[in-house]
Formats: C-alpha cells, structure tokens, sequence
C-alpha cells in the first residue's frame, strides 16, 4: 500500500524505514529521561499556556514569547491557519509536502500549483513571482523542500516575501527541516519586519520524536496570532510534549554533532548510490536529511521485498514514477540500503 505520507510501517513488513527524515542519532538521552518523567505527571493537567516552553524556546531561538504559539505538530498549525484565514485562492510551489494541499483544501478549490523545473534542482524562482497577485491570499513554501531536500537563500525569501507583503499575501514557510541545513538560515528573525510572514517549526524532526508532536508557531503579527490561536482546541500540548520541547532546547551540542554526522553520511550516500545502481540513479543532493533519487526500477517494490521501506515520491504532485525518497540514517543502515541496490538487476 503507497499512502500519501513515508512511515507506514504498520502495514508492511518492514525491518528498515528509510521513508520517514527524523535524525539518524535518534531521541538525545535527556528528552528520554524528561519523557519518562513526565509519567509522573500524567494525573493532572498540562500547562494551559505551556509557560515553561515558550521561556524555554523562545531563548533558544531568540525571539520573543509572544512571537509563539504551539501545536500538536506542524500539521494542527498548518490547518489552524488556514481555518483561521480562510484564504480564497491559495499558490503552492510543487513538488512540496503534502499536508499544505490537506489544509488549504479543506477551506477552498482554489489552489494554484506551481511546477518547480527539473533543470533548476526543483529550487524555488522568481517565476513563482508571476502567479502572486492581488487575487492570490496565501503562498506555501518550506525551506529546505520536501521531497526535494533543495534550500533557498534568505536573500531570495526576503524578496519574496516583500512581493507577496505588497500583494497583500500571507507567507507560509515551513522551516521543519532547517537545523538540518549547515547553510540553512532561518526567517524568524524577520517576523516583525512582515506581518504578513508565518513560520512553522517542529523539535518532530531533529530530536525524533514524531510520535510526541510538538511544532510551533513564530509570527510576529498580534493580530493573526490571535485568530490563530483560536482555532487551537486547549490543552493541545500533551504534558509528554512540554516535558521534551523543554528538554530539546537543552540540546545544542546534539544539533551540532547532527550536522557534522550528516555532512560526512550525506556525501558517502551520494558518491555510493551512483556506484551501487551502475549509475542508474539520479541524485538530488539536497541540504536536508534526506536525498531524493530518480530510477527507472520499481525500486519502491524491489526494496520492500527485502524489507527495506523508502518514499515512493510518485503520488508528490509535481513529480512522477520513478522519483524515490530516501532518507540519511546511520552508516551501518546506509551501508545495507547500498547492498540491496547494489543486488537489484539493472538490465532487466
């Protein structure tokens, strides 16, 4: 079964999940012992405000408190906003993640896609520029891409987000994946100069912890974080969640251990995948977690014989059969990914 979503690994037999980009070093130690903790607190209620997280993340990342808003993950943020906007036609670069489709359809019909060019790397362009007008209300966009793992330059999005501040166009960047980019700057520092700027993030990723969720909000317009925040329901943070978003901004030296495991791993994949499929393969090399490759195999249907989950990438609008998503894990599971390509039959 191909969902809509990497990590099905409740319907497959699987042994290796490379279809879901969370941190090949795995959940850093003390959010473990601060989740186990937090057991003992399950008898009463969360912090309504989560007061300790926002302190917490808010001098982490240096911005203020009330720049932030919290979510069950980066989804219930993405659906928040638009329940909360109800923009009437939305513009969504493609290949991209799928859950901006998800929430701006469940508001309106109206979505304009915008097809990112193979011969540019599916990096974002000034050509996107011609479909934002005065009739367009919201623009999604994430940096780095998913799948695509391609990153923009800040100087690029600040440009874009001074075009779509004149149109009067709401920014949705999606920066989940952005402590994973060496070169990756994030826009949070300039939520106050554009009100009309939302930025999500998630600890999901980069601590993995998909199954806590845990995403927040960065906006610096009072206004629409207020009518943000009105679509939340309370109590939306587990105390589970708050418990190891506090922990997770403890972990700098991790995130900087990440980079430097990630930089190393990440060339080795790119100069074996080639090796290994007799050059059969594509590489996207990307600056995130994950690579995104073309193939002429099946490889989604070969791999999973050998129990060995990747992305198929064929249902991403925008792309097509044969694209694949893999995601970096650690050297002895990189290295059982390359032998099973490597045993694939590229004559037939």
């Amino acid at each position: 079964m191909k969902t809509i979503h990497g990590g099905d690994i409740y319907r497959n037999s699987v042994n290796l999940d490379f279809s879901v980009n969370v941190n090949p070093l795995g959940i850093p130690e003390p959010v473990k012992e601060a989740l186990c903790r937090a057991v003992e607190q399950c008898g009463t209620y969360p912090d309504i405000h989560a007061e300790k997280l926002k302190k917490s993340v808010a001098d982490t990342h240096r911005i203020p408190e009330e720049h932030l808003l919290f979510g069950n993950g980066a989804s219930e943020l993405f659906m928040a906003v638009v329940h909360a906007l109800r923009p009437k036609k939305v513009v969504i670069p493609v290949p991209s993640f799928y859950g901006y489709e998800h929430a701006a359809g469940a508001v309106t019909d109206r979505i304009l896609y915008y097809q990112l060019k193979k011969e540019n790397q599916f990096l974002l362009d000034e050509g996107v520029f011609q479909h934002l007008n005065e009739d367009v209300d919201m623009l999604f966009i994430a940096n780095p891409n998913n799948p695509t793992g391609a990153l923009s330059e800040k100087a690029f999005l600040i440009k874009l987000a001074e075009h779509c501040r004149d149109k009067n166009i709401t920014v949705v960047l999606d920066e989940c994946f952005i402590d994973f980019c060496e070169n990756g700057q994030s826009m949070a520092d300039a939520v106050s100069e554009f009100e009309n700027l939302i930025i999500i993030q998630a600890y999901t990723k980069i601590f993995t912890i998909p199954g806590v969720r845990l995403g927040f909000m960065i906006c610096g317009n009072e206004r629409l974080r207020e009518q943000v925040r009105r679509q939340l329901p309370e109590w939306n943070l587990s105390t589970f969640a708050q418990a190891a978003g506090i922990a997770c901004t403890e972990q700098t030296d991790f995130v900087a251990k990440t980079l430097e495991y990630l930089n190393a791993e990440r060339e080795f994949l790119v100069d074996e995948l080639g090796r290994a499929s007799e050059n059969q393969c594509i590489v996207y090399p990307g600056a995130a977690n994950f690579l995104m490759i073309y193939s002429p195999k099946p490889m989604y249907e070969k791999m999973l014989e050998k129990g060995i989950l990747i992305r198929d990438c064929g249902n991403f609008r925008g792309l097509g059969s044969g694209y694949y998503r893999i995601a970096i894990k650690t050297r002895q599971e990189n290295e059982q990914l390359l032998k099973v390509i490597g045993e694939i039959n590229w004559n037939e």
